[in-house]
């Protein structure tokens, strides 16, 4: 595991990144999802896919973590807005992000990578695929979806607590965080609590942005529907999605795997909107039998 380091991507905008794995290896650019920092993806699991054959890069997105925070205001009617219509003023979009990705493995001097998003990583990885082609060599899609608004909707119950004014202050963040998850998490495979007071109290002292969650929010929200340029992608890929996803519903995950074609649908059930670690063994597999497929 290398230490943190930060890459200058453009637009006064650095990424927080680190790597795992032998630099010879397969490259695999990890993206998280909302508000969620690089250290969501567990460093056991980095570790895991290390041991599968690929030099690991995970990194915190704009206006999480460790990396920049764009200086943009936003108004929670906004976010209202664009929940209603999909339309709003936004500071960045979801190829904003997808150019930051792109940025950092051009920093890296990596021509192309495999890439795996979860949620809202998953719609910057579909991103990158459909607008730099050429920098993908096999794409893993989790808990993610199209961006047409008729699929992969949330459950009415999370909708408040989206939109709602969010309280200041590290005990707030970490009681907010483990509600949040206890709404959202996976029925069949229950995390532990203190792990996840754990993740929460190390999220928040590793840097959060109460303004920098909703302008991701509203990147997510109006996003367009990718499903037609995802038809005209012919790059393996694998899309895992769970049953039980309150966040993102697996109709997004069906109709994700319906567009791309030749894609792999992985289906699992009692699995919600996170990645218990009872499932590592399974995620790895499938993205090492994904990529495999680029290079057959």
């Amino acid at each position: 595991m290398s230490d943190e380091l930060l890459a200058p991507v453009g637009n006064e905008v650095e990424l927080c990144y680190q790597t795992f794995g032998d630099p010879d290896d397969e490259p695999l650019l990890l993206v998280m999802g909302l508000s969620g920092p690089m250290t969501w993806w567990d460093q056991v699991f980095c570790e895991q896919l290390a041991g599968a054959g690929f030099h690991v890069v995970r990194y915190d997105n704009r206006d999480t973590g460790k990396s920049s925070r764009i200086k943009a205001p936003v108004r929670r009617d906004q976010l209202v807005r664009a929940f209603a219509t999909g339309k709003a003023k936004v500071p960045y979009s979801m190829s904003d992000l997808a150019g930051d990705a792109v940025a950092l493995l051009d920093h890296l001097g990596l021509e192309s990578a495999h890439l795996v998003g979860v949620s809202m990583g998953g719609m910057i990885a579909q991103t990158v695929a459909v607008e730099h082609p050429t920098r993908v060599r096999s794409l893993s899609s989790i808990s993610s979806t199209t961006g047409r608004r008729t699929v992969g909707w949330q459950h009415p119950a999370l909708l408040p607590r989206l939109i709602a004014p969010r309280k200041a202050g590290r005990d707030a963040y970490i009681e907010s965080s483990l509600a949040m998850w206890s709404l959202i998490g996976s029925v069949a495979y229950p995390s532990d609590p203190e792990a996840l007071r754990a993740r929460a109290t190390e999220t928040f002292d590793r840097g959060v942005s109460a303004s920098g969650v909703v302008r991701q929010m509203l990147a997510i929200l109006t996003q367009g529907d990718r499903t037609p340029r995802l038809r005209s992608l012919r790059v393996p890929a694998l899309v895992i999605h769970g049953t039980a996803d309150k966040m993102v519903h697996v109709s997004g995950g069906r109709s994700t795997a319906a567009a791309i074609p030749g894609a792999e649908l992985v289906l699992i059930d009692g699995m919600g909107h996170d990645l218990p670690a009872d499932l590592f063994p399974t995620f790895v597999d499938a993205i090492a039998r994904t990529a495999a497929r680029a290079s057959a």
